[in-house]
């Protein structure tokens, strides 16, 4: 499986890609596309060569999958505060604790996927969203696959729930 991991930003957008067999992991492209030579209110044009160079790289790398790190400012503390854990949680996924500074991060995807130099930060931000993604996936394909999920089991255990009781 192939997937690409996105790190979105108006002025840089990183990407990554990387190839999954089982537990393998293999590096096979990574960049960024950069919007800083058009000026900062032509938001349209910044918006189309970011649309365009996505485009490119989809077409040309062909991906099964693709993970976007999701980027907004929110006036309700409670969602800022689940994104942050969310961010949080795909940060100690690739690097093995929440407060990685980009240099961390950049030398772990370094190390997981065997490459020869440091990534681009932004490029190691999307390379961290797709590893994150392919290991994600798999717990997911192992949870859906276990005994009750979804299954007779797991709607009694609802109906407990809701009227107040557990097991």
């Amino acid at each position: 499986m192939r997937i690409l991991g996105i790190d979105p930003g108006l002025r840089t957008t990183g990407f990554g890609l990387v190839d999954v067999d089982g537990s393998d992991l293999s590096y096979v492209a990574s960049g960024t596309i950069s919007t800083m030579h058009i000026e900062k209110d032509q938001l349209p044009a910044r918006l189309k060569v970011l649309f365009d160079g996505i485009r490119e790289v989809v077409a040309r790398y062909e991906p099964d999958a693709a993970s976007v790190e999701i980027v907004f400012v929110n006036v309700n503390p409670q969602s800022t505060l689940l994104l942050g854990q969310a961010r949080g949680a795909a940060v100690t996924a690739v690097v093995g604790y929440g407060r990685a500074d980009k240099t961390q991060v950049q030398e772990m995807v370094r190390r997981l996927l065997a490459l020869p130099g440091l990534p681009g930060p932004d490029a190691a931000d999307a390379l961290g969203l797709a590893i994150t993604h392919a290991h994600a996936a798999k717990a997911m394909a192992r949870l859906a696959r276990a005994k009750g999920i979804g299954g007779e089991q797991q709607q009694t255990q609802k109906a407990a729930y809701k009227a107040g009781r557990s097991r």
